[in-house]
């Protein structure tokens, strides 16, 4: 008879593939797409074998385990799942689950385990068989079948073997002759021996018999295929079943009992299963440090010690600075190599004692038991930032980091473990705060800074509906004609309490908060209805530029955004110029190639800014569609000599010539820094040597008075 097989899964294509697959091997198929299509086949119909995916439309894979196992119905499961957590699995394995196939999964897999479930399922229903037709003519040795999966032994009533099946040798390497005669304690673990001596010496044969007992048996090593299985290759775990047998005895008429029949399964792999599973439950995969679950419960010891015997902790709050930057450009799994290489040196830095853990992305929280001082914390913290300081090698990328540390101290900074997090993380942004690299201690007073920037965070949503947010605009000078050419669009945000705000004041809070997306919409739109002002005035044609949010460049709907905007407010793309820095084209070059490609299609021209601050290979500026290239202010910054020399701005300079790429130097501030940049051929700049960032009217009114001057008298206006 044909195996019946019932594949359930809602994805149409996965379960025809699944099904054209299965019918190759000659199986009787039954197939649902819903948990009350599978209720019922289950319910009406028997099967051998179950293929359940977990994500069902109207019930989870887990209701319908425990259908099957509430009706006792005689079918095994194998469960398919897409779900990446440890959750499901542990649910599939607690309920009885044959196997746990991960999607996707290979062709291979699927057959071995579908055939291996079908034959250990034979080999039980023939397990069944031969023990019901043996059970009251032949109660004694063919009860015993050498075939089974399971080692399957009797024991007369000294507690010694009589028989065991060949299963011992193939699972503990030790010859059936070794053991006739034999007291069962010979395979026992010394610490499982007293448990072993109530299942071994087993008398009940009901319900209230010995089932699922665990125990560890001793294995040989060397030999054998069950000590090549085991952790310690010296042991294996079973799961005993055993039954007192009795013969009648006429003469006091009742039963003698003269010995105990076991059965026991080897359970090595499940059990190691169920380790890897709780091991990871409470162990981050990646790095392979304990994750947050387990730093709270090592801190809670922590803490009930420290408030046992009168001592002081300290909990460190650890966040990397420029991770961001280093994953966004060189890829996620050069980020992950680096929190790996992060984490063991971590480890280096730390006492015997101390607990280093992951939180999540570039967190990390560490506890120091048994403080006798401050210092202490201050000392082990300082060892982090000095061996972070040193260069991390991913690949032949030589990348460096630092770290922001904030420390709490029981008892003086909380007494519970969410107070102690919560402070080491205020005090951690206190130190990216004041300028990053460096570790703080909490003190009280962070908490008002903390609260003000919670305050800041609420405001910031209100600001879009409350219309707080404002385009100012800082002009762009050619310095050969003195003439106006462009100007660089900058948010600000006049907040009802603190006044005018700068973006770099709250961007950073919109950025953390999931707010770029809809800032950026405004921004569009406002940048554009200011142009279409400027337009209906009559005033000439110059270039606005704006600043593109790298996760506005990822959302698929930004080319549709951008034309939208233009059309609505009947802008010129050759009028629109949008700014972003290198990272973006690093982090996904293909995509941000074919975002760029449809801009210049529509006319728009793309600049990168801040140019040279990243990590920037020359080799994007020929695969990118750029026009201009920004030379960043920290650059300028530097120029303090007109006739002094300056070879990073030079060699901007020489590249840009080179690619016959535009050219602006941002944050010119001094005669000497202009002069010096217009002699070696940046021609075209903005600053506050020219022109602060203004309002629209006040542009407006800039723009009117520059270009009523004729061109021979323009003068390179600054206004404040």
């Amino acid at each position: 008879m044909l195996p019946r097989l019932l594949l359930v899964d809602d994805e149409p294509r996965q379960l025809a593939s699944l099904h054209d697959l299965l019918r190759e091997r000659g199986y009787h198929l039954h197939t649902a797409a819903t948990g009350k299509d599978a209720l019922g086949l289950i319910s009406s119909l028997r099967f051998d074998l179950v293929l359940l995916d977990l994500r069902l439309p109207d019930m989870s894979g887990h209701a319908i385990m425990d259908f099957i196992n509430e009706q006792a119905i005689a079918a095994d499961v194998i469960v398919m799942s897409g779900d990446v957590g440890i959750e499901a699995a542990i649910g599939a394995l607690n309920r009885g689950a044959y196997g746990y196939l991960r999607k996707p999964y290979s062709r291979e897999e699927l057959l071995k385990t579908v055939t291996n479930a079908l034959q250990q399922r034979r080999l039980q229903h023939a397990n069944r068989r031969i023990a019901s037709q043996l059970e009251n003519s032949e109660k004694l040795y063919r009860y015993l079948v050498d075939s089974s999966p399971d080692i399957i032994y009797t024991l007369n009533h000294e507690g010694r073997f009589t028989f065991i099946n060949d299963r011992a040798y193939q699972l503990l390497g030790i010859a059936r002759e070794e053991l006739i005669g034999k007291h069962y304690t010979i395979l026992v673990h010394d610490e499982d021996q007293e448990r072993a001596r109530y299942v071994f010496n087993e008398r009940r044969v009901d319900e209230r018999a010995s089932r699922n007992v665990e125990l560890r048996l001793k294995c040989r090593n060397g030999s054998g295929h069950g000590a090549e299985r085991t952790f310690s290759n010296t042991l294996m775990t079973i799961s005993l079943n055993a039954i007192g047998m009795h013969v009648p005895d006429e003469d006091v008429r009742k039963l003698e009992f003269f010995g105990t029949y076991g059965v026991a399964r080897d359970i090595t792999d499940r059990k190691h299963a169920e380790e890897v599973i709780s091991y990871q439950a409470y162990h981050d995969i990646l790095t392979d440090l304990p994750n947050r679950m387990l730093f709270k419960d090592r801190l809670g010891l922590a803490v009930i010690q420290a408030k046992r015997k009168g001592a002081e902790l300290a909990v460190m709050f650890i966040d990397l600075d420029r991770f961001k930057l280093v994953n966004d450009t060189l890829g996620h799994v050069k980020g992950d190599e680096l929190l790996q290489q992060v984490a063991l040196r971590l480890k280096e830095c730390l006492r015997r004692g101390d607990t280093l853990a992951r939180q999540g992305g570039d967190e990390f929280t560490i506890v120091l038991p048994e403080l006798v001082q401050r210092e202490d914390a201050s000392a082990i913290a300082q060892k982090f930032l000095e061996s972070l300081h040193q260069p991390f090698d991913l690949d032949g990328h030589e990348v460096h980091i630092s770290a922001s540390i904030g420390i709490a101290v029981y008892p003086h900074d909380g007494e519970s473990i969410d107070e102690l997090l919560r402070h080491a993380d205020i005090a951690m942004y206190q130190v990216k705060a004041l300028g990053k690299n460096g570790h703080s201690f909490y003190h009280d007073s962070m908490l008002d800074v903390s609260h003000q920037k919670i305050a800041l965070e609420q405001s910031l949503r209100k600001a879009l509906e409350q219309n707080e947010l404002e385009m100012y605009y800082q002009p762009q000078i050619d310095m050969v004609t003195g003439r106006i050419v462009g100007a660089e669009g900058l948010m600000r945000w006049n907040h009802p309490q603190r006044g005018l705000l700068t973006a770099g004041e709250f961007l950073p809070f919109a950025e953390d908060n999931g707010l770029m997306l809809p800032i950026s919409d405004w921004m569009l739109g406002a940048l554009c209805r200011d142009m279409q002002i400027w337009n209906a005035a009559g005033g000439q044609s110059i270039r606005l530029s704006l600043n593109l949010s790298p996760q506005y460049l990822d959302r698929g709907d930004f080319f549709e955004k951008m034309r939208g905007a233009l059309v609505r407010y009947g802008i010129s793309p050759a009028q629109i110029e949008v700014e972003i820095t290198e990272n973006i084209c690093i982090r996904s070059p293909q995509y941000a190639i074919e975002q760029l490609n449809k801009l210049c299609q529509l006319g728009v021209s793309v600049a990168i800014d801040d140019f040279g601050t990243g990590y920037s290979s020359l080799s994007y500026l020929h695969r990118f569609p750029i026009h201009t290239i920004k030379i960043d202010q920290s650059f300028v910054r530097e120029i303090d000599d007109e006739h002094g020399h300056y070879p990073v701005i030079l060699a901007i300079i020489s590249i840009a010539r080179g690619l016959g790429l535009h050219l602006i130097a941002e944050g010119v501030e001094t005669d000497v820094q202009a002069r010096y940049l217009k002699s070696h051929g940046c021609v075209t700049m903005q600053g506050y040597l020219f022109h602060f960032p203004v309002t629209l009217a006040s542009f407006i009114c800039v723009l009117e008075e520059h270009f009523a001057v004729p061109d021979s008298a323009a003068p390179a206006a600054r206004v404040a």
